[in-house]
């Protein structure tokens, strides 16, 4: 019994020793643990912050993503209730390096799909054989004039307090929307780092089933908007900066008004893009195009106009965006007069992070169509501030006497819809997030006739 006793305790005296072993040994491996990490880099080849956008010509569909290992980039798709997977469209990837001190590296992957079936719905993964993504859907737009579409529209819709999102994924899964368009900022508030990857991964739960629009804004600044650059994949050749595309019976023209405030990217760009904008206008405004496109739609991101209570630029009288800077050698044209004398139609903004609609304005006075039908064949531009979707700063407040031009106002969290319903009506409306999904406002805008002769 004595012997049983002594060879037990031995034995645990043993396993004491072992384990005190293993946990020294354990300590020497921590102490390596970064040398070991540089040294076996992991391997990420997963697909991941899928989205979509349109790539302005009828039939096609872009599909974006990005792996942190360089891979194929492959998209896999077939008609919904068809074989699955049975076409397959190639693309190529690009590395993107961020300039913020980690240096952080990714592959950008784009890959055009052509020959889309107008209105068919698509099944599709995206990646390689070393990673594929979930599997998504998408309906291929509709390349006619007598098409209808339905937007979703909203700006500043951070990662922080995203608060419309989960009401976004849900009317997107409903199937409401052709297209999202996200009028600037809060592409995760200062894109660089793993910040903006956390917020590619939000939006993917909406970016990839419709196309998602975008131009830039205020906090995607850093490093010459480099990340939205890279990140996002607009039609044309500007990077994303500025484009346009047509849809339905709508010509969309995206632009950014940070031109006008980042002078230290180069004030040439203030000049180039209104003359970019000015020659887009007169081609849209050429009488066969305007007779198929006749509205002319604008967004971008910091408003002509607005009347919160913060100092911005749309709070002064002599905006940058409306009438331009007289404090550059030479002085910058501004864009009210450029967009009014191309007759454009609505003008949607962001920036503020409120909902403001506005009455036909021009010269900071208000053309109405008439007293009791404003929006009826209006005299000027309609503007519409949307950016109150959700972000860490929270909503902003209102100066308590607006100018006349302001028609209807609301801090609460929410995102507007638009529908354009044929060549001569457009419906616009405002969610409420906080009062659960209510339509707090909404109007038609009517116009008879498009152009500069509409106004007189």
């Amino acid at each position: 019994m004595i012997w049983s006793c002594f060879c037990l305790l031995l034995c645990v005296h043993c396993d004491i020793q072992a384990a005190v072993r293993m946990l020294s040994a354990a300590c020497l491996l921590l102490g390596f643990a970064p040398f070991l990490v540089h040294g076996v880099p992991p391997i990420w080849t997963q697909p991941e912050q899928v989205h979509l956008s349109y790539a302005g010509v009828p039939g096609s569909m872009v599909v974006t993503w990005t792996t942190f290992n360089k891979t194929e980039s492959t998209v896999e798709y077939g008609l919904l209730g068809g074989r699955m997977f049975e076409l397959i469209a190639k693309g190529s990837s690009t590395l993107f390096v961020d300039s913020g001190k980690e240096k952080r590296k990714m592959f950008i992957h784009r890959v055009t799909i052509i020959g889309l079936k107008p209105a068919a719905t698509y099944v599709y993964h995206c990646g390689s054989d070393e990673g594929w993504s979930d599997v998504f859907s998408f309906t291929a737009l509709n390349d006619s004039s007598s098409f209808s579409p339905r937007f979703a529209l909203y700006g500043d819709l951070g990662n922080e307090n995203p608060q419309s999102l989960s009401r976004l994924q849900k009317d997107t899964q409903m199937g409401m929307y052709d297209v999202i368009l996200h009028i600037g900022k809060d592409f995760c508030h200062h894109l660089p780092g793993g910040i903006g990857d956390e917020f590619m991964r939000q939006i993917q739960s909406i970016a990839a089933y419709v196309p998602y629009m975008t131009c830039p804004g205020n906090h995607e600044s850093a490093y010459n908007f480099s990340n939205y650059r890279n990140r996002f994949s607009m039609p044309g050749q500007t990077e994303s900066l500025w484009y346009s595309w047509d849809l339905g019976s709508a010509h969309i023209i995206s632009f950014s008004t940070e031109v006008y405030f980042f002078l230290e990217f180069g004030l040439e760009l203030i000049f180039k893009q209104y003359e970019w904008l000015k020659k887009d206008l007169e081609e849209a405004n050429r009488p066969e195009n305007r007779a198929v496109r006749p509205w002319i739609i604008t967004m971008g991101h910091r408003p002509m106009y607005c009347s919160d209570d913060d100092q911005d630029d749309c709070t002064k009288f002599h905006s940058f965006v409306r009438l331009g800077r007289n404090d550059t050698k030479p002085p910058a044209p501004g864009l009210e007069d450029l967009f009014y004398r191309y007759g454009v139609d609505l003008e949607l903004w962001a920036h503020e992070h409120t909902y403001e609609r506005l009455w036909p304005v021009y010269g900071d006075k208000v053309y109405n169509g008439s007293a009791d039908q404003p929006y009826v064949n209006p005299k000027a531009p309609v503007h519409i501030i949307t950016g109150s979707a959700g972000c860490r700063e929270r909503t902003d407040r209102f100066q308590p006497n607006p100018k006349a031009w302001s028609a209807f106002r609301s801090t609460d969290y929410g995102y507007s819809r638009m529908h354009i319903i044929n060549a001569s009506h457009i419906y616009l409306e405002q969610v409420s997030d906080d009062q659960h999904g209510k339509v707090i406002d909404s109007i038609w805008v009517v116009k008879e006739k498009h152009g500069f002769s509409s106004w007189l």
